[in-house]
């Protein structure tokens, strides 16, 4: 303390919650008072010595006393009004008050509250600063002597908005008008992301707006701008965007200061109060407020009971139970209305069903209404269709609506009895009803907008509605309101409405028009909103867990399939490597030979599951699917076998189809061996054509876009499919074979094969009735080239003297094999294990005939990027992409640039020679 005087006594909990605060209020040389409002009366429980030489009160004579000790009684009755105002929602304030000293004379006192929040986030202290501001009250007339006790008053306000700010509890500005330069504090430097030397220096108010969140910068640019054309005091609450992309939420608080009343310039000095806590105390009592009231059950159709929970039977007046006959629910509804679960009418899937309905409650006898809302939907796995809904009351919204219409009826009664009536059903409702124009100017609002929006008469009477309504929800409005133009009613008409605060709120309308205006009435269902969000996401969350049972089980199914053939392959190379080793070199080729077979189904595999995956390299040629059919016939034939008859029926006509020529005679064939193996005891095999068109409603059916397919069906005797097999015929890895007999992988490849052609494949069955596989393809429409017979398979010639090929691929073994077969042809051969060292080959003088590439490589370069930085230094390089899986992402849309050309791994030697010989001469 100054003078030495000692440091007076404090309650134990505002040291501890003050901090290092508290001994710098203790020294300040401004008068500091802390209340306790918890306490009847917010008494007085810490002064500072600043504050007795202010007053004349020692801290015996003031402490446990009530805080308004010192206002005189002539002090303004509307400041106080908003001081306690302020108090009571534990938000900081700033005024001026006349007060008084101990010796009865009166002085303006500068006043600065601040709440002091406990860890729960309740005000626990209150810290008021005060100043004595009289000699600038009373020299107003006075420049010289007013500018040199404001210049006092102002140095006071500094060294307080420090000492605040220093304890991290406000941030402080002072905006000079007319240089348009803003100095901050370094509390204010730090949410600004500036140095405390700039801040210092000031920025410009362009700067000041510059962190308020974009939905809160409009309104307080018009607040500031009217500070600057002369409003007394400044008093905001807004959000901030905090340099960690932390959103918080401040109070401002500030005041323009000028020399006299012409004076264009002078200064608008505040500060900035963290409320993020309050706000978030505030809104969970909101939360706890709102909550609750809302029942919810689940029934699968065709069964006569349902789930339900215990708000459910709260409010239909039943006992608690978890399943309910449907008989039971439904008998407390009024028989002229819809019943809760109604067994009769046939669910359609996806579909909303909401009504209202009357209810009598058997343990009351009283009469309400409901409102009933959910979604019809079937289980993927037991083809169940469940209705999961709520149910929630709505009889005071009926009630008001009733009340509505019959103001309504009455409009022809005087404008007296009108307004009167109209007054005592606002005044009694709960709900927000609103008069107002076609064009949206509103004419009257009752008392509830300020308890569910804030929004006082004042705030809104003669303003735009439109410009409360959501951005994105105007539109939907505008639809409404042209609706009651045409005498129209609405009902469950909802949109989201601005608070005060600047949230939006869900509110449900009821409207209905006459003379010209509209009458609404709008009940808040945010709640309602947020739970059905929760539902979605909860909902969701199990498809996901759904999408990763599956993942697993692809996973564990190509894991054995895999194991079993790399047995095969490292069995026989093992093998293999003893008999030379032994000079056995007779049985060389019964373990080469199974070491490749193996090979070659792991290679089938894997294009059967990048098939599934929809990340197989398709080669799509216009496509005559009558043609490859018929080209067919014979193997089809053969592998049905004599106990099967084949028939096709192949429409004149056919429309041909882009679609990759060798996958789809890999789906057909087989779709034909699923077939045979189905009629284990002979039975009919047809191939049937058709050119369809899908509208809109069996796009949504079949899951495909609207268009013009080329569809192929494939239909058996044999033994059909339960629907639990259908709902997962497509799974990888999964069958009804026995182990050994096949991969589960044939139906899944099949389906990702359409998917990637722009088609889809569909399954009708039923057990003991046979099946048809339908798959659909698009329509081509452009012209199909003749086919011509493959040319016989001749050597390859070898390489040109001096003809050179860049190699690059990250995987040893394949730029080996590679590199041999170039070398034995006479290339030269340069090969590199990553994108980065294939560009510096590309950057030198060295001739490159062909660039040989993998798609995927380390380095940060891949091997389109490379083939991309080549052609840029050698406009005419020739590429071949050797990739395990077409990435879309570096191939583009799948057509490459003249000169390139992609071949899939696993690829046979003398494909890749007789591919870079066509590649370098061009045939």
């Amino acid at each position: 303390m100054t003078n030495g005087e000692s440091e007076p006594a404090a309650p134990e909990e505002l040291r501890r919650l003050a901090g290092p605060l508290f001994g710098a209020l203790a020294r300040s040389d401004l008068s500091v008072v802390v209340s306790d409002p918890r306490q009847p009366g917010s008494p007085v429980v810490f002064v500072n010595a600043a504050f007795t030489r202010l007053t004349g009160y020692a801290p015996e004579e003031v402490i446990g006393r009530a805080c308004r000790l010192l206002q005189a009684p002539e002090a303004d009755s509307g400041t106080l009004d908003a001081l306690a105002a302020t108090l009571r929602n534990g938000q900081p304030f700033e005024t001026e008050l006349l007060s008084r000293r101990k010796d009865g004379s009166r002085f303006w006192n500068s006043l600065v509250i601040t709440p002091l929040m406990d860890e729960a986030g309740r005000p626990a202290f209150f810290l008021a600063m005060r100043a004595d501001t009289t000699a600038i009250q009373k020299t107003s007339g006075v420049p010289n002597e007013a500018r040199t006790n404001r210049q006092a008053l102002d140095d006071a306000s500094d060294r307080l908005r420090a000492t605040l700010s220093t304890c991290g509890i406000m941030a402080s500005w002072d905006w000079h008008i007319a240089e348009r330069r803003v100095v901050g504090d370094a509390r204010f430097a730090a949410l600004y992301r500036l140095g405390e030397e700039e801040a210092a220096r000031g920025v410009t108010p362009g700067a000041f707006f510059s962190i308020i969140h974009p939905q809160d910068q409009m309104r307080i640019r018009l607040a500031v701008g009217g500070m600057l054309r002369g409003a007394e005091v400044f008093s905001k609450e807004y959000r901030i965007l905090l340099p960690d992309g932390a959103t918080r939420w401040v109070h401002a608080r500030g005041r323009c200061y000028r020399e006299d009343e012409n004076d264009p310039g002078g200064r608008f000095v505040g500060t900035l109060v963290d409320v993020t806590d309050q706000k978030r105390a505030e809104e969970r009592l909101r939360v706890a407020q709102t909550a609750g009231g809302i029942g919810t059950f689940e029934y699968v159709h065709g069964f006569g009971t349902a789930s339900v929970s215990a708000e459910f039977c709260h409010l239909l007046g039943l006992q608690q139970a978890q399943d309910l006959p449907l008989r039971t629910i439904n008998a407390v509804v009024h028989p002229q209305d819809t019943p809760i679960i109604d067994v009769l009418t046939r669910p359609q899937v996806g579909s909303i069903s909401q009504a209202e309905f009357r209810i009598t409650r058997p343990d009351t006898g009283e009469t309400r209404w409901l409102m009933r809302r959910g979604e019809f939907q079937q289980d993927m796995e037991t083809s169940d269709i469940r209705f999961s809904g709520v149910i929630y009351d709505v009889t005071d919204a009926k009630r008001s609506e009733a009340e509505l219409r019959r103001l309504n009826g009455r409009l022809e009664a005087s404008v007296a009895e009108r307004t009167a009536d109209r007054n005592r059903l606002w005044r009694l409702s709960a709900e927000i009803m609103l008069v107002a124009h076609f064009d949206g100017t509103i004419t009257a609002i009752n008392p509830a907008w300020k308890a569910v929006l804030g929004w006082s008469e004042i705030d809104l009477l003669g303003h735009d509605f439109f410009a409360l309504i959501h951005q994105d929800d105007i539109g939907h409005v505008r639809e409404g309101i042209s609706a009651l133009s045409r005498q129209e009613s609405l009902m469950r008409f909802d949109s989201r409405c601005r608070s005060r605060e600047g949230t939006y709120r869900w509110i449900s309308w009821s409207a209905a028009s006459g003379e010209g205006l509209i009458n609404a009435v709008g009940r808040d269902v945010t709640a309602e909103k947020e739970q059905a969000e929760a539902l979605r996401q909860a909902e969701e969350q199990l498809r996901q867990s759904q999408k990763m049972e599956a993942v697993g089980q692809l996973t564990g199914g190509l894991a054995h399939d895999f194991n079993n053939l790399l047995t095969g392959i490292i069995g026989s190379l093992e093998l293999l490597k003893t008999r030379m080793a032994q000079g056995r070199l007779s049985q060389a080729d019964r373990y080469i030979t199974a070491a490749q077979g193996a090979a070659n189904r792991a290679a089938a595999l894997t294009h059967r599951l990048l098939a599934f995956s929809r990340r197989q390299t398709l080669a799509p040629k216009p496509t005559h699917p009558n043609r490859l059919i018929d080209s067919m016939a014979e193997l089809i034939q053969r592998t049905m076998g004599p106990g099967i008859q084949v028939e096709t029926a192949l429409a004149a006509g056919l429309w041909a189809t882009l679609c990759d020529p060798n996958q789809l005679e890999n789906a057909l064939l087989n779709l034909c061996i699923n077939a045979r193996d189905a009629m284990p005891d002979g039975g009919r095999l047809i191939i049937e054509t058709a050119n369809i068109r899908i509208d809109e409603r069996g796009s949504r059916q079949r899951g495909m876009a609207p268009g013009l397919y080329v569809s192929i069906s494939v239909t058996d005797t044999g033994t059909g499919m339960t629907p639990e097999v259908m709902a997962r015929a497509f799974d990888p890895f999964f069958t009804t074979k026995p182990i050994g007999q096949g991969t589960g992988l044939g139906l899944s490849m099949i389906y990702g094969f359409a998917k990637q052609s722009g088609g889809q494949i569909r399954i009708y069955s039923e057990e003991n009735q046979g099946t048809t596989m339908r798959l659909y393809l698009p329509r081509y429409q452009g012209e199909v080239e003749s086919e011509n017979t493959q040319a016989d398979l001749v050597p390859v010639p070898r390489a040109e003297r001096g003809e050179t090929v860049l190699v690059v691929d990250d995987e040893p073994t394949v730029r080996m094999l590679v590199t041999e077969v170039l070398e034995d042809l006479g290339y030269t051969a340069i090969e590199v294990a990553d994108g980065p060292a294939g560009l510096q080959v590309l950057q030198s003088d060295t001739r490159i005939d062909l660039l040989v590439t993998d798609v995927g490589l380390p380095s940060g370069m891949n091997g389109r990027q490379l083939a991309d930085a080549g052609r840029m230094l050698r406009p005419d390089l020739k590429v071949l992409f050797i990739t395990g899986y077409a990435e879309s992402a570096v191939l583009g849309d799948g057509h490459l640039e003249p000169g390139m050309h992609v071949l899939s791994k696993p690829f046979q030697m003398d494909l890749l020679a007789s591919r870079i010989r066509e590649m370098i001469s061009g045939t």
